[in-house]
């Protein structure tokens, strides 16, 4: 089936709010738009918690929901998978753990609703679109996509951020924010600070619109 319309989210970063709202702004039609999340959902935020079951409903009612990792669901299933809390913690995770209810620093995992367990062990480095490439923090220039390391599809910002390499694809990107969303011709960036009291950002497509919602 043809989808009409796609439509990417930015960073969410714990905001439950922000994305119900934007929610309410787009038209999005379960059966006939497609949904993609470009990670982060979790960490920094009031409501990680409140966001990934949103995002869990949202899949539950449509199969055109892709969502990403983000490099901070990453530092999450680590912690979860090691007990290890170091790196997690230092990237803002004591948000999420209070989200769910997680005190100490041992193996997490059984804490967590099954669902979301799925979910983050769901999720997927990059998308692929017809005139569009989606990943998280982008892509290192000059090295094929079925080369780039899961590292830099999660954490890159420089080289890729001024880069004017042709990527084959326009590629559309969060993890880096902006204060207004990034439009290059050969990128697209739309972390746009929510967590940070600015926007949260979606680009519909194939208009190339940037909807977005203040808190």
């Amino acid at each position: 089936m043809a989808l009409d319309k796609t439509f990417i989210i930015g960073d969410i970063h714990g905001c439950r709010g922000l994305l119900e709202k934007l929610m309410e702004r787009i038209d999005w039609d379960p059966e006939h738009h497609r949904l993609v999340f470009l990670g982060d959902y979790i960490d920094r935020g009031e409501d990680p918690r409140g966001v990934v079951d949103l995002i869990v409903e949202l899949r539950e009612r449509s199969a055109t929901v892709d969502c990403l990792m983000g490099n901070h669901e990453s530092l999450f299933i680590h912690y979860l998978n090691t007990g290890d809390p170091r790196l997690f913690l230092a990237n803002g995770g004591k948000s999420t753990l209070v989200s769910y209810g997680i005190e100490g620093y041992v193996p997490a995992a059984p804490l967590l609703p099954g669902g979301h367990l799925d979910f983050l062990r769901s999720l997927k480095l990059y998308v692929e679109l017809e005139d569009y490439l989606v990943v998280h923090a982008g892509l290192r220039p000059g090295v094929a996509l079925e080369n780039q390391s899961p590292e830099d599809l999660l954490w890159i910002r420089e080289p890729f951020i001024h880069s004017e390499h042709d990527f084959g694809k326009v590629v559309v990107f969060g993890h880096t924010p902006f204060r207004d969303a990034l439009l290059m011709p050969n990128k697209i960036g739309l972390d746009t600070g929510a967590v940070y009291g600015n926007k949260l950002s979606c680009l519909e497509l194939p208009s190339r619109e940037v909807i977005f919602v203040r808190p």
